[in-house]
């Protein structure tokens, strides 16, 4: 006799909230927080795992470009040493708003450190603005 198991695949939300409960009860409240305002400021942001770390990108229709400019990545989450660094792998592109990064790498990369929920916090505004500048600088058909 042949019997079938149907699992349920993971979404690429629930394989990230997985990952988050991994991490330090320290980090946790405020990277929920952090995830929460990325994902408010557009229905179109998404989030999964990738390079083995919590990220966040745009899902909606974009012209073609080669996969390997990133020019979907919007955030990925390093966290590491109690720490939160916020890698924007195209985070050159955005010219306003850049109070809060920190370090300008070649590859076009930019660095957001946050220390905990109450920086966070103290940033959010910036960060909101930061993001929808991101967005309008995304080519769109």
């Amino acid at each position: 006799m042949l019997i079938f198991v149907f699992m349920k695949k993971n979404t690429d939300s629930d394989q990230l909230t997985a990952h988050l409960q991994k991490l330090p009860l320290t980090l946790q409240p405020a990277i929920d927080y952090l995830r929460k305002i990325i994902l408010s400021v557009d229905s179109e942001i998404s989030e999964h795992i990738k390079w083995n770390s919590p990220a966040f990108y745009y899902s909606g229709a974009m012209k073609d470009f080669d996969p390997k400019t990133y020019k979907r990545d919007l955030i990925v989450l390093n966290l590491r040493n109690e720490k939160i660094m916020c890698v924007l792998p195209t985070g050159m592109n955005i010219k306003n708003n850049i109070e809060i990064f920190e370090g300008a790498y070649t590859d076009g990369r930019r660095i957001i450190n946050f220390k905990d929920l109450a920086d966070i916090k103290s940033k959010e505004e910036k960060l909101i603005a930061l993001i929808k500048e991101w967005l309008e600088c995304l080519e769109k058909p």
